[in-house]
């Protein structure tokens, strides 16, 4: 374990302290009032080892950087964290092992990068859209009884010795880029491309030949001809790969992955190490990490997106046909299908299904029609 501590108060101040205390309380006693102490921290000093699944460059690095930034805030500095990019220790793939084997403290990833183990992890991120989006969908894992279903797969199907918390509900994942304007169906059969998780069985439903890489390898794989086309998640992450140079053809919108989060992975008994207090940070602070990631990525994703329109980018935005999502949607209805055939799979699905049948419908009843507003005040700026 990695984990370093050091005894952050001295004793000669705790004698100094309580003779300054016992002296307020025979103050007290003679009837003078008392000023009450803040409540200074007990707890050590701690540094943890976290890698993320992510370049030193990517936005997915900044945004672990503003979990660890609140972390160690909330603990005034008692709580360290070390967070080093992707290949430091193990490769993108490999960071739940390393947590699991108490090689690595922590791990800033995506459940599915783990879904080879059990198809199922892939449904705490990237699962099938009910009507929900991410938002909701982090809902329930907090709410609906998925934080719950989580802990089974982890501790009693896998008997991994780790435990995970969940921050940034990630808006919708394009269907990517491609060197041409896909307008039908026909043209993504045999062609191929690069996803991860149960989107590899929905994209392939579509006829497509998928491969999984971590998003470090995804322009290599894209020189080498190993792939044709690909998606990876937002204008930020794809144009800091250089995904305009290669293909100019960027198409938003699609159900492939529509609903996914950052996964906060702890060596468990490392975790049940840690004070209470420091507990609390670590849970809590992935709470705090979603409203600065959100806040950044809609500041950062837009801009990079106008950016990707102009000269000398000149990238083509398109909103993906209705064709191709319902044949997404017919998709998934085909693996989940076969994949309920496995009962903690399927125990995992109705309890999503459930969960969007009663919230998606009060978001959709209620919910102003956004678009309607934004082509009263900017007509003709959409690109549909």
């Amino acid at each position: 374990m990695s984990v370093k501590i050091t005894e952050d108060i001295k004793t000669t101040k705790g004698r100094g302290r309580r003779r300054f205390l016992k002296g307020a309380a025979a103050t007290a006693a003679g009837g003078a009032a008392v000023i009450a102490f803040p409540q200074v921290s007990r707890a050590q000093t701690v540094t943890l080892k976290m890698q993320s699944s992510w370049g030193a460059t990517s936005p997915f690095q900044d945004m672990a950087k503003q979990y660890v930034e609140r972390v160690e805030a909330m603990s005034g500095g008692r709580l360290k964290i070390d967070l080093l990019p992707s290949g430091s220790v193990v490769k993108a793939f490999q960071v739940q092992d390393a947590v699991h084997k108490g090689v690595l403290d922590a791990a800033h990833t995506v459940t599915a990068y783990w879904y080879s183990k059990n198809k199922a992890a892939s449904l705490f991120g990237t699962g099938p859209v009910f009507g929900c989006n991410a938002p909701q969908i982090l809902a329930w894992i907090h709410f609906g009884g998925g934080k719950e279903l989580l802990v089974e797969l982890q501790r009693d199907i896998l008997k991994l010795n780790v435990l995970s918390f969940f921050a940034m509900p990630m808006p919708t994942q394009p269907l990517g880029w491609f060197k041409f304007h896909v307008t039908s169906l026909d043209q993504l059969k045999g062609l191929k491309y690069r996803t991860v998780g149960l989107a590899t069985d929905i994209m392939q439903g579509l006829g497509m030949k998928v491969t999984q890489l971590p998003g470090g390898e995804i322009m290599p794989a894209l020189e080498k001809g190993v792939i044709e086309a690909f998606e990876f998640n937002n204008p930020t992450a794809d144009s800091r790969f250089g995904a305009q140079d290669v293909s100019k053809d960027y198409h938003m919108g699609s159900y492939h992955q529509a609903a996914e989060f950052f996964e906060l992975i702890f060596n468990k008994d490392t975790f049940n190490g840690l004070s209470k207090e420091h507990q609390a940070i670590i849970e809590y602070g992935a709470e705090a990490a979603n409203t600065a990631n959100y806040g950044w990525a809609m500041d950062q994703y837009s801009k990079d997106l106008q950016w990707l329109m102009e000269p000398p980018q000149n990238v083509n935005v398109w909103r993906t046909g209705e064709d191709i999502l319902k044949a997404e949607l017919d998709s998934w209805d085909r693996v989940l299908k076969k994949l309920n055939k496995d009962p903690f799979f399927k125990k995992v699905v109705d309890s999503q299904k459930v969960w969007s049948k009663r919230v998606a419908f009060y978001d959709i009843v209620n919910a102003a029609d956004y678009k309607l507003a934004y082509d009263h005040y900017f007509p003709g700026a959409l690109p549909f």
